[in-house]
């Protein structure tokens, strides 16, 4: 099979820039990533569901225990996490968030959509991991300002702004349907 190659052109910052690549490898890429990445955030989501629907009484999943107990010591928004612990509504969020927002990157469904939220979670999720306001750096126990959290957020937004669900998912199909050809708006939440 031949590797078929394109060369792409944009402007960044001020700056044009040109590469090459391989759409073929390109899009096993593409794929990977994204199903990587629902994985991980479906096997996230699927563990708290199943411990929160566990049949034992007092082995329920709460977002509390983290909100009230794992925010380091120096975080910023700790009354913010402190408020949230206990809502159930923050539980629902987190444990469908991750559980859904996961499924559709798996089979490609909603992708920019689900790609979206699953940055916003990966922010806050990041905001909790802090131990320290501005001035001392935002450090993280796992790196200084960056950590696993934004590298999936930018992750994610990579792949909601290339359209991954196109490739072997859901979105490809979902956007050859009329509504969606008669209605663009649609297409902002396929992809």
């Amino acid at each position: 099979m031949a590797t078929s190659t394109r060369q792409l052109g944009v402007e960044l910052f001020g700056r044009e820039s040109r590469f090459e690549y391989s759409e073929h490898w390109l899009g096993y890429a593409l794929v990977a990533l994204r199903v990587l990445m629902g994985w991980t955030l479906l096997q996230g989501g699927i563990t708290k569901l199943v411990t929160y629907l566990d049949a034992n009484p007092g082995n329920d999943w709460t977002a509390a225990g983290f909100l009230n107990n794992a925010i380091p010591a120096g975080n910023p928004l700790t009354g913010v996490w402190s408020a949230m612990a206990g809502v159930p509504m923050v539980d629902m969020l987190v444990m469908w968030g991750l559980t859904l927002t996961g499924l559709g990157l798996v089979v490609g469904a909603f992708v920019r959509w689900n790609a979206f939220w699953g940055a916003v979670m990966m922010l806050f999720f990041w905001a909790a991991s802090l131990q320290g306001g501005l001035m001392a750096g935002l450090p993280l126990a796992n790196g200084w300002v960056v950590d696993s959290h934004i590298v999936y957020a930018v992750l994610l937004f990579g792949l909601g702004a290339v359209g991954a669900g196109r490739l072997l998912g859901v979105d490809e199909y979902l956007e050859s349907l009329g509504f969606v050809q008669s209605n663009p708006w649609a297409r902002y939440l396929l992809g």
